[in-house]
């Protein structure tokens, strides 16, 4: 087995969790290229983000991207979706920010991984976990050394191999880089007597109290009255508070581009036309094949999956006529019957993969198959054929057993070699994949079924009728250069127009469009009150079937909101500490009479509550809500002592402790070693997250993705 081979089906699951879920672990260097020096010395063009003060350039990024892409391929994955693309693109960039704002940490700690501690964690007594998963024996799971020392003999010939070997000794050595750095973080914590013993209050106490509330809402806003200074000091004071990501509000029609009727008959004449030609080829297959929209797959069907329209057809059983046109599913089509024939509804069987392309030639493929069937014919054992020279490690694992699968299940040529076969018998097929071999175990009672020909015509919008409501759009756009006119065209021409509200820079998706990223990159280059332009400066975008026409209505910058945006948020907070200092009032001429809680609830028309088993950790207190500063207060005062007025969030509260229950005090040094281990936790995370916000990180991903 050849090393890049070896690689791919050790590590293939390993590389697509570290794309899907590992975003903070590790690092990839720079791959196939020089990348961080160039990075650090050039900026180009393309303004993707900063870090730290440090540029990121749209090249750059996308450069990693595709050294990552490069890697998920070579584990054993040809082709990348876009949800794919979009975990890696993710993923890059937390590598990036993580390098740019460790490295420098690094570099002053004086923390590195020299060429010796490489070598003793790939080839030491206690190997990196990395190289343990990687070269574990696939029977007992243990590592075994021999793997890994005949893998490193053969990178030196095996260029692709050493690069994705590279990769993971990357890993090897961030992972070593990270531990050192967490090592010294935690080092740096301790756990004071004092915190334990507090810790142990907290675990250990908890209170019932009853309570009365008096609700802002209780107070009129017209008893308050609020300066413009008060707004001003309040909002100096609570900035934080009035941070906010960019948004914008977007309003946009669209215009279908749907198939027009003089396309529905192009469609319908064209099928019509090559009717008698079809009815009369000799081969039906290969007809279809060079002439409809959709491959014939050559499958047998029963007559149970067939529709209504083809039922009565193939039950004639005639090979010598067509059925049709016929409209279904935004096609035109027509039916022929190639073939009848009694077949097994399902069928089991087992397989042996010999796979061709980058390991071996089709032909080669072909010579190994053969010496294969031979050995079976023999008497060696299909099951140790198979787990010793299956390509397809799944199947291999159980003797390459496929289990039971209906028709049109499998790879047409494969799904036609186990149906035709006889049970018992070997043959082969040629996929994609290579060669398989194939023994069919058991089939399922006959039924009949039929192996129909469709040529099919899809009814599409031409590219007359595509020019044609591309100026209808245009010219709509055309006549709303402002945004009254916008609506005033609307308005005149009776359509449906779509608003979406508070979008982010990073979304994908607006209502009623497939895709729309377009769109949205443009919405944010553009201003408040304008119609929205592509980078050729044209107002019509095509997204799926759609043409669109949009303005952007509001702009919301990212950063500190000024006073005028978030008045009402402001004045609504200053009048709740108004209002509460007003409640506060009232219950402290009251509580100074030397009145009791039953005494205060009589004379203010209040309900006495009552709470148990409230302690500090408490989430809420029943019949008040969420309120954490009547739950810090209510576990802090000794019993049957009356308390108050507390301020909460929804209103003033005054209470008595009623009792006080405390469970057995808790081992001291335990406590101490489990809020150490939790600190230690915390310690590394919260230390890199205040690395992250000291950083100012600058995304600006949603420009071009």
């Amino acid at each position: 087995m050849s090393a890049i081979q070896f690689l791919r089906e050790k590590a293939g699951g390993f590389v697509a969790v570290i794309i899907g879920v590992s975003l903070l672990l590790f690092v990839v260097s720079d791959f196939f290229g020089s990348g961080t020096g160039q990075r650090r010395q050039m900026k180009e063009y393309y303004d993707l983000g900063e870090i730290a003060g440090e540029y990121v350039s749209y090249q750059d990024f996308e450069m990693q991207v595709q050294n990552m892409v490069e890697i998920y391929k070579l584990s054993g994955a040809p082709n990348v979706d876009e949800s794919t693309y979009e975990s890696i693109r993710e993923q890059v960039w937390q590598q990036m920010v993580r390098e740019k704002i460790l490295d420098n940490n690094y570099e002053k700690l004086g923390i590195g991984v020299s060429t010796e501690e490489v070598d003793d964690l790939v080839l030491g007594n206690n190997p990196h976990p990395v190289v343990m998963q990687l070269f574990s024996d696939q029977n007992t799971g243990e590592f075994n050394k021999s793997f890994l020392i005949n893998f490193l003999q053969q990178i030196d010939v095996d260029e692709t191999a050493r690069k994705y070997w590279l990769f993971f000794e990357d890993q090897i050595v961030d992972d070593r880089m990270s531990t050192k750095y967490n090592n010294l973080v935690s080092k740096g914590l301790y756990i004071t007597s004092k915190q334990t013993e507090f810790e142990d209050l907290l675990n250990k106490a908890s209170v019932d109290f009853s309570f009365v509330m008096k609700n802002y809402a209780s107070v009129p806003d017209s008893a308050v009255k609020i300066q413009r200074s008060e707004l001003e000091s309040y909002y100096s004071k609570h900035k934080n508070s009035y941070k906010r990501s960019a948004l914008r509000d977007i309003e946009y029609v669209t215009f279908d581009i749907l198939p027009s009727e003089n396309d529905r008959r192009d469609a319908e004449e064209w099928i019509n036309g090559i009717k008698e030609e079809f009815a009369e080829s000799p081969d039906p297959e290969q007809f279809i094949n060079l002439t409809a929209d959709t491959r014939h797959n050559g499958f047998y069907v029963p007559l149970s999956s067939l529709s209504e329209k083809l039922k009565d057809f193939v039950k004639s059983e005639d090979k010598n006529t067509v059925f049709g046109p016929y409209e279904e599913d935004g096609s035109f089509k027509m039916a022929r019957l190639i073939d009848a024939a009694n077949r097994p509804d399902s069928v089991r069987a087992r397989h042996i993969l010999i796979s061709s392309g980058q390991l071996r030639t089709t032909e080669n493929a072909r010579h190994i198959a053969d010496s294969l069937i031979n050995l079976l014919k023999s008497g060696v054992s299909f099951e140790v054929l198979a787990m010793s020279n299956s390509d397809d490690a799944g199947s291999a694992q159980v003797g390459g057993d496929l289990g039971w699968f209906p028709e049109g299940m499998m790879v047409t040529p494969f799904n036609n070699a186990c149906f035709s076969a006889r049970k018992g018998e070997y043959v082969t097929a040629e996929t994609t994949y290579g060669v398989h071999i194939i023994e069919v175990l058991n089939k399922s009672k006959d039924v009949r079924k039929y192996n129909i020909g469709i040529i099919d015509r899809k009814i599409t919008a031409s590219s007359a009728t595509n020019q044609t409501v591309y100026s209808e759009a245009s010219q709509f756009a055309s006549n709303s250069s402002t945004y009254e006119q916008f609506n005033s065209s609307i308005a005149s021409l009776n359509m449906d127009k779509r608003v979406a509200n508070d979008v982010m820079p990073s979304q994908k998706t607006l209502p009623g469009l497939d895709n729309p990223r377009s769109l949205v990159i443009s919405l944010f280059s553009a201003k408040e009150g304008d119609i929205i332009l592509d980078d050729n400066e044209q107002a019509v975008f095509e997204i799926g079937e759609k043409y669109v026409v949009a303005y952007c209505t509001r702009v919301q910058e990212e950063g500190l909101a000024p006073l005028k945006d978030v008045e009402n948020d402001v004045r609504f907070a200053v009048l709740r500490e108004k209002k509460a200092d007003i409640i506060s009032e009232q219950f402290k001429e009251i509580k100074g009479s030397g009145k009791s809680l039953n005494d205060i609830a009589n004379e203010m028309g209040l309900n006495i509550q009552e709470a148990t088993q409230i302690s500090f950790r408490s989430y809420s207190v029943p019949g008040a809500g969420m309120e954490p500063a009547l739950i810090s207060a209510a576990t802090s005062t000794p019993q049957g002592q009356l308390t108050g007025p507390v301020s909460g969030n929804n209103g003033v509260f005054m209470f008595q402790v009623n009792s006080v229950s405390e469970a057995p005090p808790e081992d001291t040094e335990m406590l101490r070693g489990r809020l150490m281990a939790t600190y230690r936790m915390r310690g590394t995370y919260e230390a890199y997250e205040a690395l992250r916000e000291s950083a100012n990180i600058i995304d600006k991903r949603y420009k071009f993705y």
